[in-house]
């Protein structure tokens, strides 16, 4: 890193942190090469990672069956691996992201809330940056990041200043970035605004009358304008995707890349994103690239978003942070298992409003703790849409929210058949109970000592309002 590369990180990093910048400067000044440029003859020892991220896009893509506009996606999947059982720890955005990251649940990470609401990892150097760095990568952020105020906060070697996170701002740095013959083995992370409301409005092709609504989400006029405005936003997302890989081939790096297609969680619809069911922490998740990621596969073991980081460590050769809660799922690629993870965890701390939750899944059973006082949905913690507002005017505030749930992911697969109260299920609901308390003790999970409070300068809605915005408070 140049030194007026490094001088210009420490200005605009300011009060985030510019003597940290100033010792990744150095210390990748200092770094042995064990990395080369596109334009030697040798042959990189390690591949390249191309992770790009959306915002709130679920599995609404044609990979999963949907008839979303994403050829793109779906090339990637027909040659790659499309996850069918892929799940994120936290369907907030910023707790995801961290989760994935870090290979960690939020709680242990830290990432208890929004970055851009004051909330932060407890420990950057848990960032998958750092693990790669120590091991010769070069580390670059192009568009959005979410899970801190600042990207300088996070220690990459290279951050594409741009005014905005939307496709077409980001894609030409993205595709600059490849075509700049960076240095290799290289981590590219492309942060799409897209697919968050508010939605482009829809064209021809996205016609309301032929869009159907998500599962949860009744088939009305407004809903499915709701849905075809997504067709439209996802169909953008699919484009900058295809803008990238198209970059990729062009400078002849696809074959040593491995490409990292996810999202954060479902999307922005009533019990999607920031839901606990299926439809909030059900995720996108493709991967294709060296290591076994080819041939068009389906995978339908149970994965969660910390088990990429030491599965990259695992393909890598990398020895693995002793903070990783996740678990490589790379032998389930190689066919030497079908499952890694018997259940799998997710949670809800903060949103726009507290609303603690945490739940246990396995292939058959989901079991959702509520710990909140406030017995009704936290509309605050829905975005606003068309969506929404048909639910708001036909009740939603208004209805009971359970402090606990069983479902049986068989036969009741939306999750709408609670079985707490069914004693034939006791046996199971005892069981599912046991897993979740277990697993919070182990993390040492803040929410068994009582409320888990936010951090001082947070900002924070209250639970009865009806949107993000409306009577913040800033945490004394």
């Amino acid at each position: 890193m140049s030194g007026s590369r490094r001088e210009f990180l420490k200005t605009v990093a300011g009060i985030a942190g510019g003597a940290a910048v100033e010792r990744y400067a150095a210390a990748h000044e200092a770094a042995p090469a064990k990395i080369r440029s596109t334009g030697e003859a040798a042959t990189a020892t390690r591949p390249n990672i191309l992770y790009i991220n959306s915002h709130d896009t679920g599995r609404y893509t044609s990979p999963y069956g949907y008839d979303a506009p994403t050829p793109n996606l779906q090339r990637l999947a027909t040659e790659g691996i499309c996850f069918r059982q892929a799940h994120c720890a936290a369907p907030t955005c910023s707790a995801s992201r961290a989760s994935l990251l870090t290979g960690c649940c939020p709680h242990s990470n830290g990432m208890l809330g929004l970055a851009h609401r004051g909330f932060k990892l407890k420990d950057y150097r848990q960032h998958i940056v750092h693990t790669l760095q120590g091991s010769g990568y070069y580390a670059a952020l192009v568009g959005l990041q979410h899970v801190a105020a600042h990207p300088e906060m996070i220690g990459y070697d290279h951050v594409d200043m741009i005014p905005g996170n939307h496709v077409e701002q980001v894609t030409p740095k993205a595709v600059e970035f490849i075509k700049s013959r960076p240095r290799q083995p290289f981590w590219l992370e492309v942060g799409y605004q897209e697919t968050h409301r508010p939605y482009r409005t829809s064209g021809p092709g996205d016609l309301p009358g032929d869009a159907r609504t998500p599962e949860p989400i009744p088939d009305a006029a407004p809903t499915r304008q709701d849905m075809a405005d997504f067709h439209t936003t996802v169909r953008k997302l699919d484009w900058g995707v295809g803008e990238v890989l198209a970059a990729l081939e062009a400078e002849g790096l696809a074959e040593n890349t491995l490409v990292i297609s996810a999202t954060d969680h479902g999307i922005a619809f009533p019990e999607m994103k920031t839901a606990l069911y299926d439809a909030g922490t059900g995720v996108h998740l493709l991967m294709r690239g060296p290591g076994g990621f080819a041939g068009g596969k389906t995978c339908d073991a149970l994965i969660s978003h910390i088990d990429i980081f030491p599965t990259i460590c695992d393909l890598l050769a990398i020895p693995p942070p002793a903070w990783l809660e996740g678990k490589s799922f790379l032998p389930v690629i190689r066919g030497e298992t079908a499952e890694v993870n018997e259940e799998i965890h997710a949670e809800l701390n903060y949103h726009a409003s507290y609303e603690p939750k945490r739940a246990v899944r396995t292939h058959r059973w989901k079991y959702i703790r509520r710990y909140s006082d406030y017995k009704h949905p936290i509309l605050a913690n829905c975005d606003d849409g068309p969506s929404k507002s048909y639910w708001v005017e036909n009740g939603w505030g208004k209805q009971t929210v359970a402090s606990d749930a069983l479902f049986d992911l068989v036969f009741d697969p939306n999750e709408r058949n609670n079985l707490v109260a069914d004693p034939s299920y006791r046996e199971v609901l005892e069981e599912m109970r046991g897993r979740l308390h277990k697993w919070m003790v182990a993390t040492d999970d803040p929410l068994l000592k009582g409320p888990v409070p936010a951090p001082h300068g947070a900002r924070v809605t209250p639970p009865d309002k009806l949107s993000a915005e409306e009577g913040v408070i800033t945490v004394p």
